[in-house]
């Protein structure tokens, strides 16, 4: 395992850090990790957060309405940081793309955007956007994207019961949806396109690296020489990406009672 980043412990015992990124939450479905989301942001503080799309899930939404107190709560907890001075931006995604239209304005001290950048504490400058745009399948085909969505749905449902027979057994948390990305030629092909495609974006408008979420896939690592930071999800990884006070980026890997795995940028291998 990598050294943990360098965070710095309040008073409240949480962990303080410059920055925090998460991504794909999807709150509105029943496919959302809000307990161990809530968990995370109790124990973990810092100056700025960056909520990068798919926050809310508009689409899973308009399919079936699911709402539990969990999620009011998650929105609380967002709330109550930036009340306390953490600067929040939300960076809309495609599953919250109605707020796209709202870009600019401030929502309850929350800023929303379409897309922001980031300095890091050591000069770096980091594009920071939710990533559809990168993804071909949604960008051209809508009608294949919102099958696939429900393929996904599909697939956390059969998860629910999958992990439901393994807990008496005393197996923890399985993703299947994970598993088949990692193992079918075509997802792992995928996710190199999708990789190479925004790192390339961020080369050529002159960043030193980008941060994005989209394709549930965490990782953190350089694309020649380009930070390619991806936040991950809070459906089956349970992911955050976070700066510390000296600028060093780490993804950690949160499981609840603060399990995490811990890398910096430079490795090219995430959480081994």
């Amino acid at each position: 395992m990598a050294p943990t980043a360098g965070a710095r412990r309040g008073r409240s015992g949480a962990r303080r850090w410059r920055t925090i990124w998460i991504s794909d939450v999807h709150l509105g479905t029943r496919a959302c990790r809000s307990e161990r989301l809530l968990e995370f942001l109790a124990a973990n503080e810092s100056e700025n957060l960056f909520l990068v799309g798919d926050i809310v899930d508009g689409w899973g939404i308009k399919r079936s309405w699911y709402w539990n107190d969990e999620h009011n709560r998650i929105l609380k907890a967002v709330l109550e940081k930036s009340s306390r001075g953490t600067r929040v931006a939300y960076v809309t995604g495609n599953h919250d793309e109605f707020l796209r239209g709202y870009a600019g304005l401030m929502l309850g001290g929350i800023a929303l955007k379409n897309e922001a950048v980031h300095r890091t504490a050591d000069g770096r400058e980091l594009l920071v956007t939710h990533g559809d745009q990168f993804d071909a399948c949604v960008r051209n085909r809508r009608w294949l994207a919102l099958l696939g969505d429900r393929a996904y749905e599909a697939c956390q449902k059969l998860n629910v019961v999958l992990n439901a027979l393994r807990r008496p057994l005393g197996y923890g948390h399985w993703s299947l949806a994970d598993y088949l990305k990692r193992r079918v030629k075509n997802a792992i092909s995928y996710v190199g396109s999708y990789e190479l495609a925004a790192a390339t974006e961020a080369r050529r408008r002159g960043f030193d690296g980008i941060v994005c979420g989209h394709i549930h896939h965490p990782a953190l690592r350089e694309i020649d020489g380009l930070a390619y930071c991806n936040t991950g999800d809070w459906v089956d990884s349970c992911t955050a990406l976070v700066e510390d006070a000296s600028g060093r980026l780490s993804l950690l890997e949160f499981a609840g009672a603060e399990r995490s795995s811990v890398a910096p940028v430079q490795q090219a291998e995430v959480g081994a």
